[in-house]
């Protein structure tokens, strides 16, 4: 009995693998930064957002709105995003394939879906990059509205 639980142990510690709940990606598919090879932080990428967050004020619900988050390569190396995720399915982000040289600008537009939603809502999107650190948080906020219906 006590080898079938110590199997049963291995077997699940081993399946769980290296994959995570965001949509399955392995982490073997993230890139360390250069400082990772001893780089120097002056010598990395570095990503600056116009602005981190964005609210959209009331929009009723159904409602699809977007949001472009413009940033900034301030750093002395190309910026590259390996990949950008919405907090839920809600919240859909599209970024930059290539690489973003020194001192350009590039857009992140990120689209939210009010459908089934109502009241205050804070999403999140996480920014994966060669910078340091890795990752950074952009928010999108709202209050969404519910049309009464009308009487019949």
């Amino acid at each position: 009995m006590n080898k079938l639980i110590i199997s049963l142990s291995l077997l699940t510690l081993l399946s769980c693998g290296n994959k995570n709940d965001d949509g399955g990606m392995d982490t073997d598919m993230i890139t360390n930064s250069e400082s990772a090879n001893g780089a120097s932080k002056d010598e990395l990428p570095e990503i600056k957002f116009t602005e981190e967050v964005f609210d959209f004020g009331k929009i009723t619900q159904g409602e699809k709105v977007s949001h472009s988050f413009t940033f900034t390569n301030i750093g002395k190396k190309n910026l590259i995003i390996s990949g950008a995720s919405g907090s839920c399915g809600c919240t859909v982000p599209e970024w930059p394939k290539e690489p973003i040289k020194p001192g350009q600008q590039g857009v992140i537009d990120v689209v939210f879906s009010s459908e089934g939603k109502s009241g205050m809502q804070e999403k999140t999107v996480t920014v994966v990059t060669n910078c340091e650190p890795a990752t950074r948080v952009i928010r999108i906020k709202t209050e969404i509205i519910v049309p009464e219906e009308m009487p019949k």
